[in-house]
This record gives structure tokens, sequence and C-alpha cells, in this order.
């Protein structure tokens, strides 16, 4: 069993070429760094390290031996180091940046459970208006659609299967459409532009259907907006199923599911976080986060035709608006 002291009076010898600074490096008496030398070259029964001139270069073992010292001392620091995290408590500042369909519905609810649990954490939250675009080494994203490859690792929490939903007031006096060709003579509410290149609506047997929204005359840039705008019967939207449930729960018959049998394309829910080895408070959020996923996001995308959708038990329940 090698002595750490003395493999860390070798290397800092081997750094520096000499005693005189290698001692005041390590915070020790000349002699007792030329004594911790003498040990290790005792124990391994050769050399490694001779004078010339001023400088102490290594010899043919030294240099040998050196390699394999830097690896244990590596590996040394690498063992206290997670021995260290053991004993670390989950605190810190940590930042989270999530989608705003998901902000208010579903994660600052869950944010004050986290913090609850580990008081030490210091949390921002903050929602952008565009997915990440480069490595972000300071924040955990959560975010819903697609995202180009940005440099973080992406990891899919579910999927937000979609409908097109209205008011039954509104469907009473303009009609309920019975196929996708029907649309074009409905207001439309869009989300942030995200129909503005087309709808394709998908069916089991018929195939898809793509479809051009008439030009918006209420355009929103938050779901919640939306949602309301919809429940208000200013017109049809796609809604995801599992919003729309929730929204029903508290406020059952402000929305109604129209075409149920044409699907829009589901949504992704991603989580992402930098590559290579996590610090205690963020693993403790990753997996954390990975705990609340409803039971509604992890079904098939492909949601069966004419089955209902998510049930309010596991959807969003929002502050009542009156």
């Amino acid at each position: 069993m090698h002595d750490l002291q003395e493999l860390h009076a070798f290397a800092t010898v081997m750094e520096h070429g000499s005693l005189a600074p290698s001692a005041q490096q390590l915070g020790v008496a000349k002699s007792t760094l030329s004594r911790r030398i003498s040990q290790l070259e005792a124990r391994l029964g050769q050399p490694l390290l001779r004078r010339q001139a001023n400088r102490l270069i290594p010899t043919e073992a030294g240099l040998l031996f050196h390699g394999y010292c830097q690896q244990i001392l590596a590996l040394a620091e690498q063992s206290q180091r997670r021995l260290d995290e053991l004993r670390e408590e989950v605190s810190g500042q940590v930042a989270v940046r999530v989608h705003q369909t998901l902000a208010r519905a579903w994660l600052a609810r869950h944010m004050d459970t986290f913090l609850a649990r580990h008081p030490g954490i210091q949390l921002t939250l903050g929602h952008p208006a565009q997915p990440p675009t480069g490595p972000d080494d300071e924040a955990i994203w959560i975010w819903v659609g697609p995202v180009a490859e940005c440099g973080l690792r992406q990891e899919t929490l579910g999927r937000l299967t979609q409908g097109l939903y209205a008011h039954p007031d509104y469907l009473a006096r303009h009609g309920t459409p019975s196929h996708p060709r029907e649309l074009a003579s409905h207001a439309w509410v869009d989300l942030l532009g995200t129909t503005r290149t087309g709808l394709t609506l998908q069916h089991p047997h018929r195939g898809d259907y793509h479809f051009t929204p008439p030009h918006s005359r209420f355009r929103v840039d938050q779901s919640t907006l939306h949602i309301d705008a919809i429940a208000r019967g200013q017109g049809l939207g796609v809604i995801p199923h599992w919003l729309a449930a929730g929204r029903e729960a508290h406020h059952p018959g402000e929305l109604s599911l129209c075409l149920p049998d044409w699907q829009p394309s589901s949504l992704t829910v991603s989580l992402l976080y930098p590559y290579g080895r996590q610090s205690r408070k963020v693993t403790a959020l990753l997996e954390f986060l990975r705990q609340q996923v409803p039971p509604a996001w992890r079904s098939d995308g492909a949601r069966e035709a004419g089955a209902p959708p998510p049930s309010p038990g596991s959807a969003w329940r929002p502050p009542l608006h009156h």
C-alpha cells in the first residue's frame, strides 16, 4: 500500500524539479520532503530521482512510476470527492427554465414541494420564449415541442396528445364540424402562431388531412390565455387533452372536443441538462422532476381514435378564475 504523502511529495518534485519550491507548495520542511522521497524509494526498492547540477531529474524507474503515481492520486481525490458528496446537504442555487405551457400548469406547484423538501435550495424559475440554442451549465430546461441539437442532453419526459376544442355555445351557433374540411368556415384561436404553416390531422383509417386555418383574429402567447379565449367562445383551437381535462375539472361544460377521430400531432415534453457528472442538487432536482410526470404524459402519442381525453385525476388543477 502506497503512502499518499510520499506520492504527493514525489509528484510535486517531478513538477518543480527541486526540493525548495516543492516543499513550499506542500507546506513542509525540505528535510521532511526529502525523507518522504527516500521512504518511497526504499519501499519501491530503487531510486526514482537523481541530482543533475541544481535539479532533480527522474531515473528510468521514476519516469515509469510517475504515470502510475498520477493515476493513484487522481483516484484517491475522486474517491474522497464522492465520499464528501454523501455528506453534502442538497443545497445551493439552481435555475429551471420551463416552457410557458407547463410553468403554471405543472411545475410551479411541484417546486413548492421540492423547496419544502430541501430548505437549503435557492430556486430561480423562468419561462423563456425560445428553447435553448447552446450549452447552458447554469440551468435545467423543460420544453414542449421540438428542440434542435444544442449541446445539452435531451431526455423525453412524455408526450402531450392534443385535440380540437371549442365552447359548446360556439358550436351551437356555428355548427359542429363533422370533417376537417368544414374547419375553414370557423373562427380560429391561434397560440404563438403555432398553426400559421398549417395543421395536419391524423385519422386511423382515412389517413392525414392538412388544414390551413383561417387568419386568426385573436392570437395569444400563453396557453392559459389560449384556453381562456376558446372557453369564452372565441372559436376553435388545438389544446393538449391534459390541459383541457384540467380545465373541465374546475369549469365543467366550457370545452367540447371536436372531431375526436382526427388527431393533431402530439407534443414532446423534454428535459434538458448538461452532459457529465451532475452536482448533488441538480441530481436531486432531475430525479424529483421525473417523479412528477403525470400518467397522461406517458400514454402513447397516438391516442386511440374516439377515446376520451385524459381523466381529470391526472390533470392540471389551476386556481379558480371568475
